[in-house]
């Protein structure tokens, strides 16, 4: 066997450098966004890493305007890739994928187009880099726009920035709007600033034996006629919890609450099939994430934003599942009393957006493509009293805070503690009332999810307050 020689420094092949570029996205044929999803995934396999990703925005199609709407968006990449192997390896995924041109600028399955490439400025017959359409393109700019606001297009125009060349468009006959997926078996996605979307009614389905508001009836009563009567009066979700986050409420193992949620999972997939029904479980345990979505839950709803467990965000990025980041800080034993929002650092809702700002980044930089992220401003969680009401007050700002936008909102307030103290009623299932107001006030702040014990009263008020706000 000969032995390895180490090459001196200067004579070892120089490694290749990594160059970032962006890259559009697009389809409007069959599973628009299972075709993008599908793209990145490939170009991940290639090695051109995605990065960053921003939300898919559903589009009114230009140029050839007889064919379906499109899902469009544009993601980061990092390569060791020239420009024209690019083109070649994006090509070539959209010909693995079945891509095929039939018209100009016409239906396609899925599209891959360079926009930018480091700050170099390519004119080939084959390629044109900056991307010529981009300053006409809404559909271009607006996700373009999501991941580099403040970049200049045009090394000759320094000060027009991407986020000026997008304000100086002409206002759209029909509005766009974000799309985040649900699931990957045919629920439409949530459409978060579409104005007349319809609110989604989240039934919570408390498998421990110890809930501060429902005292584990569901672990122990009949199940499955409690998932009819939630279904029946009007949920779309059910949240499956096996783990309560009350204060002072001791932890279960990770295989106790797992034996929890899974046989509540497997039973709705199993006998309500026929049943429109999305499952999310209600974890912070990546272990337990992993488990429920292989027995049939849709979505990951984590009340500490992935801050939990360090292994949640890549195991959810992994999954490819659709996660809900609440805010919260610290754990469920401490965050009571780590509810202090300084003026000086933004107050209660400018506190609450950086730190959701900082676990979307967190999310991303896992691998989770930011059209699956769902937001939950934690109502309950280091917020106290009447910092609760601010919250509800204040939701249209955080849905418009920089870095949140275009995201969807899930508002859980059902029972919670500020209600009783603002109402007096000392029970938490006697809080309908008091609940009812705080989802209708949800809607009116543009929630997409609210998440509720009390199903058949407060699917009622969704639709009330739907018809009210969203038309």
């Amino acid at each position: 066997m000969t032995d390895a020689i180490d090459l001196p420094a200067s004579s070892k092949p120089a490694a290749p450098t990594v160059r970032t570029a962006y890259i559009a996205l697009g389809s409007n044929l069959g599973d628009r966004i299972g075709w993008i999803e599908t793209a990145c995934k490939e170009m991940d396999a290639r090695g051109i890493k995605v990065k960053r990703t921003s939300c898919l925005w559903e589009t009114e199609p230009m140029y050839v305007l007889d064919q379906d709407r499109f899902v469009n968006g544009a993601c980061e990449v990092e390569t060791t890739l020239e420009p024209l192997e690019l083109l070649d390896a994006l090509q070539d995924i959209e010909n693995s994928l079945g891509r095929k041109k039939i018209i100009d600028k016409g239906p396609r399955n899925i599209d891959l187009d360079i926009l930018l490439y480091e700050n170099l400025k390519v004119d080939h017959e084959r390629l044109k880099i900056p991307h010529i359409g981009i300053p006409e393109r809404e559909f271009v700019l607006r996700p373009l726009a999501e991941l580099i606001p403040d970049k200049s297009l045009d090394h000759t125009r320094p000060w027009t920035l991407t986020r000026d060349l997008l304000d100086a468009l002409p206002p759209s006959s029909t509005p766009i709007t974000t799309m985040t997926p649900l699931s990957s078996h045919g629920h439409p996605p949530i459409q978060a600033l579409n104005p007349s979307r319809k609110t989604h009614v989240m039934a919570i389905l408390n498998m421990t034996p110890d809930s501060f508001s429902d005292g584990g009836q569901h672990a122990s009563a009949g199940l499955e006629s409690t998932i009819q009567s939630f279904l029946d009066a009007g949920a779309t979700m059910i949240d499956v919890g096996g783990q309560s986050t009350a204060p002072r409420t001791p932890q279960v193992s990770a295989e106790e609450e797992i034996g929890r949620v899974v046989p509540a999972i497997k039973m709705i997939r199993q006998k309500f099939s026929h049943r429109d029904v999305l499952i999310s479980v209600d974890t912070y345990r990546a272990s337990v994430a992993e488990a429920a979505v292989a027995a049939g839950a849709d979505i990951v709803n984590d009340v500490s934003g992935g801050s939990m467990d360090p292994d949640m965000l890549p195991t959810v990025a992994r999954l490819g599942s659709t996660i809900c980041l609440m805010h919260m800080r610290g754990t469920p034993a401490n965050m009571s009393s780590l509810n202090e929002y300084p003026e000086a650092e933004g107050g209660l809702i400018g506190g609450i957006a950086k730190e959701l700002v900082g676990r979307v980044a967190a999310a991303e930089a896992a691998g989770i493509r930011r059209w699956r992220i769902v937001l939950d401003p934690g109502l309950g969680f280091a917020k106290v009293g009447p910092q609760n009401v601010d919250v509800l007050r204040h939701l249209e700002e955080l849905r418009s805070w920089p870095g949140l936008q275009g995201l969807p909102w899930l508002v859980g307030s059902s029972r919670k503690s500020f209600i009783g103290q603002v109402t007096g009623v000392p029970t938490p299932k006697e809080r309908i009332w008091g609940t009812a107001a705080t989802v209708a006030a949800a809607v009116q702040g543009g929630a997409d999810v609210v998440r509720v014990h009390d199903v058949k009263e407060m699917a009622q008020v969704v639709a009330m307050a739907d018809a009210i706000w969203r038309y």
